[in-house]
């Protein structure tokens, strides 16, 4: 097995469950020493060390990196993984909805990454990857805060590499479409008949089923490795061709 992140330090937030859990994992896996920041602990453990952070709390984040430095004075990758979803239309959207999920999609990775910068700085492999979604791309029904909010991303990742460049920090984002993770089983399973739905969301990526958060994660290390000296400023779509390919109904 490869270890390319041997001796290299990671802040992977959202490591509690689902994509970031298979990040703080396939690192630990590949020799980095990894932190996840997050609400509950959840699985992470024996994979990454917990340290509680809300990254829609300014000083949640700020204690949070003063916990991380009384353990490790370096850092050489963040993943801005955390995130929440929300399923309505502009016309049902209420301005606290709108304001929570801006507040921890868009400002809460800039906060966490505002604070990792200085840390970075001072790494020879610096890297930040950024989780954004197929909703930040394509028109998706009912995801008007969200899909809002990952664009957003999309675009913090283009001005944080640009920014960036001089101090030797690349970044990049991963734009997945709809993941197995833990929030899909608890979107299916407010639905009418969560196996229907679960059919209808697999049928409507071009090859037929979700994506599995190990393959996201294993995309986020690509982006991240030390290996890929000349990656910035790029996004790296998992989406089982639903963006670019349309294929015709039978």
């Amino acid at each position: 097995m490869s270890k390319e992140f041997t001796s290299l330090t990671a802040i992977v937030t959202g490591a509690g469950s689902g994509i970031g859990l298979e990040v703080a994992k396939a690192l630990a896996e590949k020799g980095a020493t990894v932190y996840g920041f997050d609400l509950n602990q959840g699985q992470m453990s024996p994979h990454a060390k917990f340290i509680k952070c809300d990254i829609g709390d300014a000083q949640s984040v700020v204690s949070a990196f003063e916990e991380f430095k009384k353990s490790s004075s370096t850092l050489d990758i963040l993943i801005n993984n955390a995130g929440i979803g929300s399923l309505t239309t502009v016309e049902h959207e209420s301005d606290e909805v709108w304001q929570r999920v801006l507040n921890i999609n868009v400002i809460g990775t800039a906060r966490v990454s505002k604070l990792a910068i200085p840390l970075l700085r001072n790494s020879k492999h610096a890297a930040i990857v950024n989780t954004a979604s197929i909703a930040a791309t394509d028109g998706l029904p009912n995801r008007a805060a969200y899909s809002a909010s990952k664009g957003a991303v999309l675009t913090l990742t283009l001005a944080m590499a640009t920014d960036h460049l001089p101090d030797g920090i690349r970044v990049n984002a991963v734009n997945p479409a709809t993941t197995d993770t833990p929030w899909i089983k608890k979107l299916l399973d407010l639905s009418d008949d969560a196996n229907a739905a679960r059919v209808a969301l697999e049928a409507r990526q071009p090859m037929g089923k979700l994506i599995s958060p190990a393959e996201i994660a294993n995309a986020i290390l690509f982006l991240a490795s030390p290996l890929q000296t000349s990656i910035t400023g790029t996004t790296l779509s998992i989406d089982g061709g639903m963006h670019s390919l349309r294929i015709a109904k039978k």
